[in-house]
């Protein structure tokens, strides 16, 4: 009797998976050589059973009648990246914004820190740039606080306007106030009032 091929090992794990997934070669290490399981995956992909969304970063991908296949947030793609390298990371600039529910502004260049490997990664007109940050920038404890230190410095102390700073302050409030009090203390002076102001 023939043994099963490497192909057939993988599509068969694949076929296991939820729709949606997105997939690395390192997600069937224990199969065989990467090597030989990227050459697969590319194999899958011109058979149509997956979407290369970048080089080595593949979907198993949902469809839906009217619009078609739907493709993963860059978040979903950021995050699913960050699992595999075991990596911590934290959305900047308008993916912060976004994050917290300020800006409906989907970003083409979405930028994260990390303390994982410096890389940029395009998916199709997007790119995500993963920044190796110091320690620091990583050791929030709250989502919510952590997401607002970035936001902020990426507006910058003299543009936050009143507005955006109240509905922030909104926001803060859904954050436990024990991870406020501890990550404030990683932030700059301007910053570490701001989120401390919602906890007088």
């Amino acid at each position: 009797m023939k043994r099963p091929t490497l192909e057939i090992k993988v599509e068969s794990e694949i076929k296991k998976a939820d729709k949606g997934r997105i997939l690395f070669a390192e997600d069937f290490a224990e199969l065989g050589k990467i090597e030989s399981i990227n050459r697969v995956l590319s194999r899958l992909k011109e058979k149509g059973i997956l979407v290369r969304l970048a080089f080595g970063i593949y979907l198993y991908p949902k469809t839906d009648k009217e619009l078609g296949i739907l493709y993963p947030s860059v978040e979903d793609i950021a995050q699913a990246i960050a699992r595999r390298d075991k990596a911590r990371i934290i959305p900047t600039g308008i993916a912060a914004l976004n994050k917290l529910g300020l800006s409906t502004q989907v970003p083409l260049k979405a930028v994260y820190l990390t303390d994982g490997a410096a890389r940029v990664v395009k998916i199709g007109k997007r790119t995500i740039t993963f920044k190796k940050a110091s320690p620091k920038n990583l050791l929030a404890k709250g989502e919510i606080s952590g997401l607002a230190i970035q936001a902020l410095k990426s507006i910058g102390k003299n543009n936050a306007e009143e507005e955006l700073l109240v509905k922030i302050k909104s926001i803060l409030k859904k954050e436990n106030k024990e991870n406020i009090m501890h990550d404030a203390k990683l932030a700059p002076a301007w910053i570490n009032k701001i989120l401390m102001s919602t906890i007088s």
